[in-house]
């Protein structure tokens, strides 16, 4: 170690896709929510040709945290490097770097590297983030893995979806409902019941009971990251049974009508559930109708009450 209270760590996994392939996945930030387990959002604070700032929001030992990092993209090496501007404590410094290599044309290695500090060295929290960078590298590694080998395998049953309202009203009323998910069993019909946190301002651990058309209600718990006035981006993390992953956001632009209000979902579908839920002769696709239906409903019938709320303030 170079520095007193420095500690540096390695994981690795072989992936069986070309190395030039996984080093695209991981320079794509924006799809990081799809792919590692931890990651919530990330957001591009700055971007550059090969130099970037980016805003990642994650969970650590099952607590959400956010940091900004920044990262040195370097295709031709086959490298990024990554350190955090602002780390959340009991973090005092935290770095690192990805590296991928040929292993043969069709299998690479890649190897993530972390160095980092606790504050004031202190031995309780380097064991916590010791804890959290092992567990999140392995999942991170594992999730990396999965998506490169499956990805042509995943297309049928990954699908992304946008709904959107025009309201004649401002963005700042339609991006408060939106916001104020605790209101959300006294707005909005489909909603029974919600149990809401914000652990820091802008971001939110929501919970709630949701009515299905047929009568019944399914739980589910995300989090989610509001950016005032912009955006509202969200993951899934308790999910309804014919989904494995649920990720999405509420976007809010101003126009000349006023403003237009969407709702974004991207679901990979959980076919070992589609028999059991639909019945067994169901198809991929009837299980993406299924899907797409249900959530499009409560996304229009959301920003359908939004609109009502926000046309009534002006």
């Amino acid at each position: 170690m170079s520095q007193q209270g420095l500690r540096e760590v390695e994981h690795e996994i072989t992936v069986a896709a070309p190395a030039a392939a996984v080093y695209r996945l991981i320079a794509e930030v924006e799809n990081w929510p799809r792919i590692f387990p931890p990651t919530i959002y990330v957001d591009h604070v700055e971007r550059g040709e090969n130099e970037e700032r980016i805003r990642i929001w994650a969970t650590a030992n099952e607590t959400a945290k956010n940091w900004t990092s920044r990262r040195t993209l370097d295709a031709e090496a086959l490298r990024i490097t990554f350190r955090q501007e602002v780390p959340a404590p009991p973090v005092a410094a935290m770095g690192g770097t990805w590296i991928i290599e040929p292993v043969s044309p069709t299998e690479s290695r890649v190897r993530l590297l972390h160095d980092y500090r606790a504050i004031d060295d202190d031995a309780d929290s380097l064991a916590w983030i010791e804890q959290a960078v092992d567990r999140n590298s392995r999942s991170e590694l594992a999730a990396l893995k999965t998506n490169v080998e499956r990805a042509h395998a995943a297309e049928e049953v990954t699908f992304s979806f946008e709904d959107t309202v025009q309201i004649d009203g401002s963005a700042k009323d339609v991006y408060d409902f939106i916001d104020e998910a605790d209101r959300w069993q006294e707005r909005l019909p489909h909603v029974a019941s919600v149990r809401m946190e914000e652990p820091s301002p802008g971001l939110q651990v929501l919970e709630m009971d949701t009515r299905a058309k047929d009568g019944s209600t399914h739980t589910t718990k995300s989090y989610r990251v509001c950016l005032p006035v912009r955006t509202i981006a969200y993951k899934q993390v308790t999910l309804p049974a014919l989904m494995s992953l649920h990720t999405g956001y509420w976007t809010f632009t101003e126009n000349e009508n006023g403003v237009a209000a969407s709702s974004q979902h991207t679901v990979v579908l959980n076919t070992d559930n589609i028999a059991r839920v639909l019945g067994p002769d169901a198809t991929v696709a009837d299980a993406r109708e299924y899907v797409h239906n249900a959530l499009s409903t409560n996304s229009r019938a959301t920003l359908g009450h939004a609109k009502d709320y926000a046309e009534q303030k002006r």
